[in-house]
Formats: structure tokens, sequence, C-alpha cells
């Protein structure tokens, strides 16, 4: 426990204004994370979970359907050409495969599918295949179709959506001050500019980012008030997982108790979005993980992640009904 955990006064006044409609700002968030344990901004950010968002719980996957030679130099990223790792690199995945794994998520019971594509956006011919793909799978009534293409204009948002996708993922990765340290061959512009032509489109948008890439605290909570500004209800948040071959294949890994604050301030920054964990939790303990599905975390995205192995779909089930959340 925090020496300034006897001082609950602030914390609990400031969650009773979140329950109100209050927005937090950058310098109360920055005070709750420097001045409380991670126990502690667990137990708040659980009360405001359990507020805003009850006891249920989502399990969504991804199907990396287009893998490596991206042009863009992400630091992070296994599948950019300009790194040497030993990623797979293959073309746009045929129909078939694709109904496949859909007709796979069916039977386990998942709810949300997402195509995923390397590149930092989909060619002319390609983008025309992808469109015919997402009409195929407009067959399947209950299960809601994400996509992951990197940049759009509003025309291609409103094509996907056309051809029944209700929700585009495109991370902002971090804050807007660091992101020339991720990433030189676009903008941190570029990307606000693709969720907002998706918002002008009419989809719903899934945006998160990383932590642990070597950011400050402040970079992490100008992230998730960012998301925040720009309405976000779904927040994926990843943690880093060094690959070899990147520039971040050394990077030190983040402790347990700041991802765990991580986690908890971006529920008080951002109380009614759906708060996902995405790629790298397996570094975290089992008993972690389980704390923060049952306090903070309300989705998972399930599966193989990308180009990192994730935690099979019955392992996930498991800790949901651990956590006690429905799913």
């Amino acid at each position: 426990m925090s020496k300034y955990d006897h001082d609950l006064n602030y914390l609990r006044d400031i969650c009773g204004d979140i329950v109100k409609g209050h927005n937090i700002s950058f310098e109360e968030a920055m005070h709750i994370v420097e001045k409380y344990s991670a126990d502690t901004m667990m137990e708040y950010a659980g009360q405001i979970r359990s507020y805003f968002k009850k006891n249920k719980g989502e399990l969504c996957s991804v199907l990396n359907a287009r893998s490596g030679a991206c042009s863009e130099n992400c630091k992070f990223c296994a599948q950019s050409a300009h790194y040497k790792t030993e990623i797979k690199i293959y073309g746009l995945l045929d129909k078939e495969h694709v109904l496949n794994f859909a007709e796979y998520c069916v039977s386990k019971g998942i709810k949300k599918f997402s195509l995923v594509t390397s590149g930092r956006k989909l060619e002319p011919l390609v983008f025309k295949e992808v469109l015919e793909i997402y009409g195929s799978l407009s067959r399947y009534k209950h299960l809601h179709i994400c996509a992951s293409h990197g940049e759009l204009s509003f025309e291609m948002a409103k094509a996907l959506k056309d051809q029944g996708v209700k929700t585009y993922h495109h991370n902002l990765e971090t804050s807007s001050s660091f992101f020339k340290h991720i990433c030189t061959t676009h903008s941190y512009e570029d990307r606000i500019s693709t969720i907002k032509n998706c918002i002008q489109a009419g989809l719903a948008v899934c945006s998160g980012g990383i932590i642990g890439m070597g950011e400050k605290r402040e970079d992490r909570i100008n992230m998730f008030i960012q998301l925040r500004e720009l309405g976000i209800k779904s927040i994926p948040i990843n943690i880093l997982t060094p690959i070899k071959g990147t520039p971040f294949e050394d990077m030190e890994p983040l402790k347990d108790d700041e991802i765990t604050k991580m986690y908890c301030i971006c529920r008080l920054i951002n109380p009614q979005s759906t708060i996902r964990f995405a790629g790298g939790r397996s570094i975290l303990a089992k008993d972690i993980q389980l704390q923060l599905l049952k306090n903070v975390v309300d989705a998972v995205i399930t599966g193989d992640l990308l180009t990192t192995c994730g935690i099979s779909v019955e392992d996930d089930k498991k800790l949901f009904r651990d956590a006690g959340l429905s799913v």
C-alpha cells in the first residue's frame, strides 16, 4: 500500500464526479497515478466499471489476412520491411480461408471478428478483393464484422460500411508527441485523419495503443485523453512484445504495477468505453489478468494475435467465468 493511500478523499471524490459525468483532466490523472498504489487504483476503477458496464464481457478475434512486407518503419512491428524478422510473408488470403475462420469464430461463440492486413493502406485492386470478402461475410448475421486495413479515405470507409463492416480498427499507438520516436514514414495526423474519415462514414472505431515502448507516463495518459476526445468507445491496450530484429527487441518491459495502473487510469479517463486486453498480456501473471478482468478490463482479443501467439479461446472463456463476466 502506498504511503498516500490513507488519504482517499481525493480519489473517492474524483470517482464520484466521474459517475456524474466529469472528464478527469491530465493533471488529475497524473496525480492519481503518482499518489495511489496499483491495488487502490484497481479498487476504484472497479467501482467505475461496475457502475457503467455491469458484468458484461466481450470476446473478439482477428485474422492476419495479409502478412509482412509493410512499407512503414514502426519500430515495434515484425511486419515492417525495414527490419529482418522471422515473420511469414504472404499476400491476401483467399475468401474460402476467411470464411472458414469466420465459421470457427461462430462455433466458439466469438461475436466480433476482424480481418487485419499489413501495409500502410490497401492498393485499389486488393481493396476490391477485400470488399468482395466482406460481402460474403455478411451471411453471418450474428457476427459483428470489423476491419483493420491501414489508412482509409472517406470513400473507402463508406464502401466498407456498405459491405457490412461495422467497426474499423486503427490505433493511435501512442501520444502525438512521442509518435515520431516510433515511426517516421507516416504521421500521427495521418492516423487521426483515418479515424475521422471512419466516424464520418458511420463506422464505429476501435482504437488504442501500445504501452512499454520507452514512452513516459505522460504519453500514455495523453493518448487515453486523445481517445476520449475522439469519442472512441473500444480501446485495446497492447503491452509491447519485444520482437527480435526490430529496434525494440531489447526494450525493458514495464513492471506489473505500472501496467496495472495504466489499465486503471484508462478506465477512469474513459469510464464508458470497452477496454480490451490485446497483444502482450501474456507477460502478466494469470492472477493479475484475472484481477484486471474483475475490475477494469471488459473485453479480450482472443486466440493468435497477428505475429505473436495469443491465449486459447477456451482459456479466455475460463478467465471470464472466473472473473464473473458474462460473454
